[in-house]
């Protein structure tokens, strides 16, 4: 793999851990500016809203541009966006700097992708994306729980600033190892747009806002499933969240492998792997070792979804992948909306804390559905075209 994959990774591994070190770093934060938990945790609310704006925006805004310079552009205004967090004197600033910084996210992995892929021959496409993901990955099994202790420690901000070095090395990286790519190589906006006339560009969209929906529906409860449920107690959860992010680690790298051996069918399996894992999950959970296994595998499954989902966007946004695969990105962050708020509803009306569980895996069912919908449109298509070609042999 080409060393720009590692920059591309730093880059990830920057974004990933902006995005949800605020997690662990409310009650610092809302005591430091005199506001509630929930208003604190509006600053995720708006670093959300944030990657769906600024994903196909910026990725539009840029399609008359070499896509090195894009990337460039975007951990420019990545590190501006955590240098204001840094030095935010104000709940406002901050979201300001939280909404400037996520504007980059979305259109950097959807540049990003269409940049690794164009690294690699076309079997290894699917890896090279995966491993530009695998930054978003360690983000989550390293950064995230790194730079809470920091801020922990050492105030908040200074998490902040620890991003923004990071993102200052990312921005290195991409000056010193990307290639430089021609200027317009997909005929700019016009031909950006034109492949949303293809309902297979929706449908692959609609496989990821759904198929992550599922992960998010469970995910996000993963908290109180654990010590109400399983009966862990609170300090434990630091490290179910790693062996979670263990498992999100393993699986990026095993979903781009299989992708590049057979896209469609590996979205079949891995998207049925996922709506079981959360039905067994719902059970698994009332016990702690059973429930620990069942994390791993968890986070396994959700995210060997993400480079085939990237992949099969991009391959169906053929001649002009960028703004599509950027919308793409957008489409995670719907889902993660979209299945928490679906997975909140059931706790809301009692159900209980795994009944998140039987939302997500609806919700990934529904992914899958799509998927093999996708993929009939797609065997349709090409008997077609045997049944209609010309019968140059036939006398």
């Amino acid at each position: 793999m080409p060393a720009a994959l590692l920059a591309l990774a730093i880059g990830a591994f920057g974004i990933g851990t902006t995005e949800f070190v605020i997690m662990g770093l409310l009650p610092e934060v809302a005591t430091d500016f005199g506001v509630s938990i929930p208003s604190a945790g509006l600053l995720i609310s708006g670093y959300a809203l944030g990657v769906v704006v600024g994903a196909p925006l910026l990725t539009a805004i840029g399609s008359k541009v070499s896509r090195k310079t894009v990337l460039i552009a975007l951990m420019g205004l990545f590190i501006v966006g955590n240098l204001i967090s840094a030095l935010a004197p104000s709940y406002g600033v901050l979201m300001t700097g939280r909404i400037v910084a996520a504007l980059s996210h979305g259109a950097f992995f959807g540049v990003g992708s269409v940049v690794a892929a164009s690294l690699v021959p076309k079997a290894k496409q699917a890896s090279a994306i995966a491993l530009m993901f695998t930054g978003l990955t360690v983000a989550n099994v390293l950064g995230v729980p790194g730079g809470t202790a920091l801020g922990q420690q050492f105030g908040w901000r200074s998490t902040f600033w620890a991003v923004t070095a990071l993102g200052v090395i990312g921005l290195l990286g991409i000056i010193a190892l990307v290639p430089r790519q021609t200027v317009n190589e997909s005929g700019g906006l016009r031909s950006e747009l034109a492949v949303f006339k293809n309902v297979q560009v929706w449908l692959a969209l609609a496989m990821t806002a759904l198929g992550f929906a599922g992960v998010f529906a469970s995910f996000t409860y993963i908290a109180p499933m654990m010590t109400d449920v399983a009966g862990f107690s609170s300090g434990a959860v630091t490290w179910l969240l790693v062996l979670f992010g263990g498992g999100l680690v393993v699986g990026n790298i095993v979903g781009g492998k299989a992708a590049d051996k057979s896209l469609m069918p590996s979205l079949y399996v891995i998207l049925a792997l996922l709506a079981t894992v959360l039905v067994v999950f719902v059970f698994t959970a009332h016990a702690k070792l059973p429930a620990a296994i069942t994390i791993a595998l968890f986070g396994a499954a959700g995210f060997a979804t993400v480079a085939p989902l990237q992949k099969r966007v991009m391959d169906k946004a053929v001649g002009a992948p960028a703004l599509a695969s950027a919308a793409n990105i957008a489409a995670f962050n719907l889902g993660n909306a979209v299945g928490a708020y679906a997975g909140g509803l059931t706790i809301e009306h009692g159900l209980g804390y795994t009944a998140p569980n039987w939302v997500g895996a609806a919700l990934a069912a529904s992914g899958l559905a799509v998927a093999v919908l996708s993929g009939r449109l797609d065997r349709t298509r090409r008997q077609t075209t045997r049944e209609t070609a010309p019968a140059l042999f036939h006398v």
